[in-house]
């Protein structure tokens, strides 16, 4: 007999469960892709029935292919992505799936920072409203659908959504909560105080119970272990906000170490002591019951290399992606390369800013524009960290993970650009991965995050900056953000065209 945990992992669309053993080691993995709807320019939906199919379908793949008796499985995790709005209606049913990339809420922004909003907010939850926020969405709702609006009965985050069919349990913990602004810092707890500063004051019992992410939410039910193959009463925890769990699966549990997730968003965060009061840092989250991580992110990283493959690649998507590795590989760094822009799904502090390329020429080929939109996602990267090195969160080494990972040149790129060492991890699902370290931790077999990390986490790769390439990099990042700064007001222009 031996012990397994398992770990999902809910992103804005795949859905993967994975089995590890207590070293960490995965003996099966399973996902399942679901479906974006856009059913407006800036509106990005998914089907909540569809999400729980895709749940049920990869535990029990998972669980087949691992080839284990299922009670071995001694404990559940799950980490989702953080942000957007999933909703149960007031009888308790699927109501609305609301994506992290969604950006309907950037008018609902403006008007707030004209009213000082972020002002009231940041002292509250260390973190001014942006576009796919909850409690931003949840406004928009309040003000363009009340009729929807009239019809929520608990706000959750994705993890909560799976949780909750799991469990039946309506919670949620304070990782995924201080990561939406809906949590009161330092004090870890709802707020009337902050609800009312987004001017919603009605909205507090929307809320579910609130837990510690190692906390346990609740029991495979019956109906469950039958679609999935798992053992009814198997212990599920509260679970992770996708980033934080990240960071723990890629071993960074530390103060002062740092995490890097070039995946769907650009996250870039850092283990801190205490709670920064600092409003440039972009958001807060709690990382256990002592420490933070601050976090820069934004919706610019590697979903830009998906887009690429999805529209312009005819072949299978991994070997689409190691291609591109491949092609970015035989061009160097110049000057006179092409400039990319990341922003498929806006900036983080432009909800309007759009994707491009910048000073394309007759002889670049399909490699420049690859390596330009590698280095344009890892300049947006360097932007989110010097701003946690200029708010005291810096750092010297880093860990990296997600999709961008385990490309074979995009690791040395960051090290090259950024100047310090970039470590990958061993395991590639650091996301499901952190989430099982949770269920462990939650079920006493480890002490902490820490001993978690220790037990199931290694370094696979480690790559050294090189000086050589510094200048150029500092020259093309320069150009990158007077671009940026020039492009605002066509930006501006172009999103009052699209809105007419």
């Amino acid at each position: 007999m031996a012990d397994y945990i398992l770990g999902l992992d809910a992103g804005n669309t795949v859905i993967k469960a994975i089995i590890f053993d207590l070293d960490g080691n995965e003996l099966a993995v399973a996902a399942e892709d679901g479906h974006s709807t856009m059913p407006q320019p800036g509106h990005v939906e998914r089907d909540l029935d569809e999400l729980w199919v895709n749940t049920q379908q990869v535990i029990r793949r998972c669980v087949e292919a691992a080839g284990i008796d299922a009670a071995d499985i001694r404990a559940i995790g799950c980490a989702g992505h953080g942000n957007g709005l999933y909703a149960l209606d007031r009888a308790g049913a699927p109501l609305i799936g609301i994506q992290s990339i969604d950006t309907r809420g950037s008018q609902t922004v403006r008007e707030w920072q004209a009213l000082g909003v972020g002002e009231k907010t940041f002292p509250l939850c260390r973190q001014k409203p942006w576009a796919a926020q909850t409690p931003t969405l949840l406004a928009w709702l309040k003000q363009h659908r009340p009729d929807l609006f009239a019809e929520i009965g608990t706000v959750f985050l994705c993890k909560d959504y799976v949780v909750w069919r799991l469990t039946s349990a309506r919670v949620s913990e304070t990782s995924d909560m201080a990561g939406c602004g809906l949590l009161q810092v330092p004090e870890r707890s709802y707020s009337a105080e902050l609800m009312a500063a987004y001017g919603l004051d009605d909205c507090l019992p929307l809320l579910p119970a609130l837990l510690e992410p190692t906390d346990i939410a609740g029991q495979i039910s019956a109906d469950v272990a039958a679609a999935t193959g798992l053992r009814t009463g198997t212990p599920v925890v509260a679970g992770l906000f996708d980033v934080v769990a990240s960071a723990i699966g890629s071993g960074v549990t530390q103060t002062g170490a740092a995490s890097i997730i070039a995946g769907t968003w650009s996250i870039n965060q850092v283990v801190t002591d205490e709670a920064p009061d600092d409003p440039s840092i972009f958001m807060l989250c709690t990382f256990d019951r002592q420490r933070w991580l601050a976090i820069e992110s934004s919706a610019t990283s590697a979903v830009n290399l998906e887009w690429m493959v999805r529209e312009f690649f005819g072949e299978d998507h991994g070997a689409a992606f190691e291609r591109c590795s491949e092609l970015v590989a035989s061009v160097d760094p110049r000057d006179e390369m092409p400039i990319y822009h990341p922003f498929l799904f806006g900036a983080q502090q432009d909800g309007q800013a759009r994707a491009g390329y910048y000073g394309i020429l007759g002889w670049h080929t399909k490699a420049h524009m690859l390596r330009a939109l590698f280095e344009g996602v890892a300049f947006e990267h360097r932007r989110h960290i010097e701003t946690l090195a200029a708010a005291g969160a810096g750092f010297t080494e880093a860990v990296l993970s997600g999709g961008g990972s385990r490309s074979s040149v995009w690791p040395q790129i960051f090290a090259d650009l950024l100047g310090v060492p970039v470590t990958v991890a061993r395991g590639r699902e650091t996301g499901a991965l952190g989430a099982a370290i949770a269920a462990g931790t939650g079920i006493g077999l480890f002490a902490d995050f820490t001993a978690g990390a220790a037990a199931m986490t290694a370094v696979a790769k480690r790559f050294e900056p090189s000086p050589a390439l510094k200048p150029v990099y500092d020259r093309r990042y320069a150009t990158f953000l007077e671009l940026g700064q020039a492009m605002k007001p066509i930006w501006a222009h172009m999103a009052k065209d699209n809105a007419a």
